[in-house]
């Protein structure tokens, strides 16, 4: 027997133990739709989205953007490497998504998914579904103009504009300028965010590591660092104008 067969079932006062499909599940799914559809429509009508001419190749637009449910890792390219952004970032995203059913295995919540019996698991997906994926959509359809600069909705879209490149590495910012100690200091850092992060989650879930196991635990945390570090990198680009962590004469992070 399972886990979650073995798991006590629990009633909730005033809600029956059994729900018919029609008209609790379709009447909501119905409403639901009708709201979707009329938000689509009216969106459809209110934002200007003419049919452009056949494509010239010697005439590039300005900015180039791709389809916009690639518009965030297209962003992402802003504030990492290609490798990184093109390779590194989608093979994440794929692979952890892959791995949701075999890292999280806690029984609690089957069948009834609920905020309250399961807060974290709402929460990590929602950041990563709509901080690392929606808000970067939004930025690169809605404030992205051309050259690929940032405006904001109440700015022009001035094509002539020219933003000074000021970005500097982290370990420049420190003083550091040899690439031997520049790629030491980045890679400390890295790996003091990394091990003091895995440290901290491991002591405040102490218990929830005996019953998820050492490797299930390390693998979570490690990519809801990545996660949030993605976050801080963006962060530190747009507030700071911190280009790299760490700079290498082969690779840049």
């Amino acid at each position: 027997m399972s886990e979650a067969a073995a798991a006590p079932k629990r009633k909730v006062e005033g809600v029956p133990e059994k729900l018919h499909v029609w008209p609790y599940l379709v009447r909501l799914e119905f409403l639901c739709a009708l709201v979707v559809i009329v938000a689509l429509a009216v969106w459809s009508i209110v934002i200007d989205a003419p049919l452009e001419e056949a494509a010239n190749p010697t005439k590039t637009p300005n900015p180039s953007k791709a389809p916009w449910y690639f518009l965030g890792l297209q962003d992402i390219l802003v504030y990492f490497d290609p490798w990184f952004a093109g390779v590194v970032a989608p093979v994440l995203i794929i692979v952890g998504l892959m791995l949701i059913p075999y890292l999280d295995v806690n029984p609690k919540g089957n069948g009834y998914y609920t905020y309250h019996e399961r807060k974290v698991a709402i929460w990590v997906y929602c950041f990563g579904f709509l901080v690392l994926w929606i808000a970067l959509i939004i930025m690169g359809v809605f404030l992205r103009g051309p050259g690929w600069n940032l405006f904001m909705p109440w700015q022009y879209w001035d094509p002539h504009k020219v933003v000074a490149l000021v970005s500097v590495d982290l370990p420049y910012a420190f003083g550091f300028r040899d690439y031997t100690w520049s790629a030491i200091f980045g890679g400390g850092v890295l790996l003091a965010y990394f091990g003091i992060g895995t440290g901290a989650y491991f002591f405040l879930e102490r218990k929830a590591l005996k019953s998820v196991g050492f490797l299930r635990m390390f693998l979570k945390i490690q990519l809801a660092l990545i996660m949030m570090g993605i976050v801080i990198k963006i962060v530190l680009r747009i507030g700071f104008n911190i280009k790299y962590i760490m700079v290498t004469p082969w690779i840049s992070v």
